[in-house]
């Protein structure tokens, strides 16, 4: 499953299905969830449809499940896995491996930006969704991806994650991509043979 970014407030689904190239050519079936986009409903609102959403694409498919996800996409993954998921037990079963690409874990520094304008985050929210204050559940495998181009603070956001999350018992790497940029270090999972692509299908 991989769920776009936009900031929660741009984008849908149809602008990555390239992106499906590498885990199809391996021979599985890759679903891409839109969501409803802020203003229209809050970050914690997104949450529950991405559960849903991976919770539909569970009944049509057997077998384990791997997730990704990209800046925001990359924070809405790895809320799944996180102890106030909205995953049920059978599904959090079925997890492999997660790969948050430039994922957004905390929220915080967000509230001091003009986005915030749009997200209307608050300091409850920040706490309440923000994957690097919360506890990973138990059995998490995550990835923590980030091109080496990108801006200090995706590099800073990879990996708290990481790190936080090794201390409370996940099973956590970090890696940081050489010579991409926030625009361009998703496009490793076009490809069946990339080390991103191997990360995430394990």
């Amino acid at each position: 499953v991989f769920v776009h970014g936009g900031y929660w407030m741009g984008l849908d689904n149809s602008y990555w299905s390239h992106l499906a190239g590498g885990a199809v050519a391996r021979g599985y079936a890759v679903a891409m969830p839109s969501y409803t986009l802020c203003p229209e409903v809050r970050i914690g609102e997104i949450v529950t449809e991405i559960g849903a959403a991976i919770g539909k694409a569970a009944e049509l498919v057997e077998g384990p499940i791997m997730l990704t996800g990209h800046s925001a996409g990359g924070h809405l993954v790895s809320r799944m896995i996180s102890h106030t998921t909205p995953l049920s037990p059978a599904l959090r079963a079925r997890l492999r491996n997660v790969v948050s690409i430039s994922g957004v874990h905390d929220l915080r520094p967000i509230m001091n930006t003009g986005m915030n304008v749009t997200l209307h985050i608050d300091e409850a929210e920040a706490l309440r969704e923000s994957p690097a204050l919360l506890r990973p559940i138990d059995g998490a495998r995550i990835t923590c991806w980030v091109g080496g181009g990108e801006r200090a603070e995706f590099l800073r956001q990879n990996a708290l994650l990481a790190n936080i999350w090794t201390g409370l018992g996940a099973t956590t790497a970090s890696v940081v991509e050489p010579d991409r940029h926030h625009f361009n270090v998703i496009d490793g999972l076009a490809d069946p043979e990339h080390p991103l692509t191997s990360a995430l299908l394990g």
